[in-house]
């Protein structure tokens, strides 16, 4: 989790086919990004997760949109070194615990906040940051939690455009996306584009 706070950069990827992972991860990697969260929207998530660790050993990789148990320990079997949620469920938190996994689960409220807190996750999704509100609901949402030293990862709706704004503030340890590691990108194995665009986002989150 270190590494994700150093890079700033959190690139949620869905991939229809488990071999579009590693040319996909490759394109990230020459990027400077050796960070990635492979998404359980598709069938072949478990599969590309296991590709990746097996294929880059030095990559941080993660699953996202872990809602059941079932996912959560086929993730961990593939190799996946932490897990990404969209709403927040206690007992989800809990297994990936025993699993050795980190946790990132995702709230949108001052309640669910105090839920991840009380969980003892050190970092939250803060999401769909945009539809919420944006920088400025996170700004109010996140200061009556400074002095627990919990962090943010706002996604949903951040892009190269409005990342800046996020990671200005004090609470955000990164921003999540899927703006450089698009759907249409991958599908046109574009994957000079991941390049172009990781570098991109990596120079400004280093601004």
């Amino acid at each position: 989790m270190k590494r994700l706070e150093q890079k700033r950069i959190l690139p949620a990827a869905t991939v229809e086919k488990a071999e579009e992972a590693l040319p996909l991860a490759e394109a990230l990697m020459k990027g400077g990004l050796d960070v990635i969260e492979i998404t359980f929207r598709t069938d072949a998530a478990a599969e590309a997760i296991r590709q990746v660790v097996r294929q880059f050993p030095q990559m941080l990789v993660g699953a996202g949109t872990v809602l059941t148990a079932e996912q959560l320990t086929k993730a961990a079997d593939a190799g996946a070194t932490f897990g990404v949620a969209p709403g927040i469920n206690e007992d989800i938190v809990k297994r990936a615990g025993s699993l050795g996994m980190a946790f990132i689960p995702g709230v949108a409220t001052p309640t669910e906040i105090d839920r991840g807190v009380a969980a003892g996750c050190r970092f939250l999704k803060f999401f769909p940051s945009e539809a919420l509100g944006g920088v400025r609901m996170l700004k109010a949402i996140a200061g009556p939690f400074g002095h627990t030293g919990v962090k943010f990862i706002p996604t949903g709706g951040i892009d190269g455009l409005n990342a800046r704004a996020y990671l200005d503030l004090p609470s955000v340890a990164a921003v999540g996306g899927s703006w450089m590691v698009a759907t249409k990108l991958i599908k046109e194995k574009n994957w000079a584009e991941v390049t172009r665009l990781t570098q991109q986002a990596l120079k400004m989150a280093a601004g």
